[in-house]
């Protein structure tokens, strides 16, 4: 078991406290209307487990993320493979997300694991991602707000 300050290198870990109940935060990761406002589109999308679908990414070159729903718990767990078709050698990522009550609100943990921090593209990949993932969740907390 690691503790907070043995966190993995090889994954992105990011969590946050929204002051809305689980199911409003679950409806976020899982109706497509709120996804696309705090996220990007998704096509074809449902929090059903084997759902194949697609994240139309919001850049000025259009790119997409292909993706597997692989686990859900509705209102606690929805695991996602994440795959960019836009770049060079496409990587396939896993994408977790945690949700728990506390107190007044949600406690949210994202975790994206499958990085390979030997490889110099993959190590900016993931730092990006991280980054990325930061201002996704700000973004988020905006729209339940």
């Amino acid at each position: 078991m690691t503790s907070d300050a043995e966190l993995n290198p090889d994954a992105v870990e990011v969590g946050d406290f929204v002051s809305q109940p689980p199911d409003v935060v679950w409806g976020a990761l899982t109706e497509p209307d709120l996804l696309e406002r705090w996220l990007m589109r998704p096509i074809g999308f449902a929090a059903v487990t084997g759902t194949h679908f697609i994240f139309a990414l919001p850049t000025p070159q259009t790119g997409e993320i292909a993706c597997e729903v692989l686990a859900t718990r509705p209102g606690e767990q929805l695991t996602l493979s994440w795959v960019d078709l836009q770049a060079d050698r496409p990587a396939r990522w896993i994408v977790d997300w945690t949700i728990r009550p506390e107190g007044r609100g949600t406690r949210l943990l994202l975790t994206q694991t499958g990085f390979d921090i030997e490889d110099r593209r993959q190590k900016m990949a993931r730092n990006a991602m991280e980054r990325g993932w930061r201002s996704a969740l700000a973004r988020m907390r905006d729209v339940l707000a």
